[in-house]
């Protein structure tokens, strides 16, 4: 009789979602919006036939080194052509006729973020910016980095076009706060809206993302310098292949200036020496990397490459 029961309640068609939940699906990430839609149907249908959730596409890890065109387009298409943001993070499988197919659908697109979609040539980018800047332009920012093969002219044609839409803008930015550079972080501690996020480097001139310098004494620098046609060797707006920062404050090091950590990442003297050091090293690891420690208490610590040569060898009780 408790089986017949349970048939029973199981054929029952499902009530509708609670309301709260469409307040709830917009902050959803791509990945839990597709397994809800798996749980059962009016679940499915309440993802589906819900347009906000999909006005602000984010791809990212582990859905990107599995989006294909049909499948960005396929979730793009939910949007009903009133997509706003598309952000692709690492999707090397995206080519450019998958990334066109999606802006000619969606003529209103404000953000275009592709960063590392190594399938997309620049003169896709071209092609898809220019697109997006006829009739009434929206398009007001996009990330390129990781974009093999491009140079100046792509950036001077992508500028150009931008321009016909808003005013660029090019705000400091700084090496130590380069991942707030995100689709969908506006919290005051950003880093300062830019409209394209590569640049012609002044020492390189190659198009990668150049770095101000937060050391006081820089910014004096480059304001007494501001008004003359030729910039100083000292000033030190750069990409990070030319001038090597510290990965915690952000300001210019000098080789001389440079401490090592056991992550391999630059640190200046001053936040090397805030840091906590490894036991038997006596290297930190940096505020990016402060999950990486093997094992810690109080005020001990031991980094990975230190807890595999010589934990193995040594009893815990005289680690710790």
């Amino acid at each position: 009789m408790d089986g017949e029961e349970e048939d029973c309640s199981c054929s029952k068609p499902s009530s509708p979602p609670h309301e709260a939940l469409f307040l709830v699906l917009p902050y959803l990430p791509v990945c839990e919006l597709l397994a809800i839609s798996q749980v059962c149907l009016s679940l499915r249908d309440a993802v589906n036939k819900d347009v906000l959730p999909w006005l602000n596409l984010l791809v990212q890890s582990p859905l990107s080194s599995h989006l294909s065109d049909d499948v960005l387009f396929k979730l793009s298409s939910r949007a009903n052509g009133g997509l706003k943001t598309l952000a692709l993070m690492n999707c090397s499988k995206v080519t450019d006729s998958g990334l066109l197919r999606v802006v000619q659908e969606n003529p209103f697109l404000n953000k275009l973020y592709i960063p590392s979609c190594t399938n997309i040539t620049p003169e896709g980018v071209l092609r898809a910016v220019k697109l997006l800047s006829q009739g009434s332009p929206s398009l007001s920012t996009i990330r390129i980095n990781g974009i093999h093969n491009l140079n100046k002219q792509h950036l001077d044609t992508l500028t150009s076009y931008l321009k016909s839409n808003h005013q660029p803008l090019q705000q400091p930015m700084y090496y130590h706060r380069r991942s707030n550079m995100s689709a969908f972080k506006h919290g005051e501690d950003e880093t300062p809206a830019r409209t394209i996020d590569l640049e012609m480097c002044p020492k390189c001139l190659e198009p990668r993302m150049v770095y101000d310098c937060p050391r006081e004494t820089c910014k004096m620098k480059k304001k007494k310098k501001k008004g003359e046609t030729e910039m100083g060797e000292e000033w030190c707006r750069a990409c990070h292949f030319c001038i090597p920062r510290c990965e915690d404050c952000g300001i210019c090091v000098g080789y001389g200036e440079m401490e090592e950590s056991a992550c391999e990442d630059s640190l200046c003297g001053e936040c090397w020496l805030k840091l906590p050091k490894c036991n038997f090293c006596n290297k930190p690891y940096c505020k990016q990397h402060t999950d990486w420690w093997c094992r810690f208490s109080e005020s001990r610590f031991i980094c990975r490459v230190c807890n595999e040569e010589y934990l193995g060898y040594m009893p815990s009780n005289d680690v710790f």
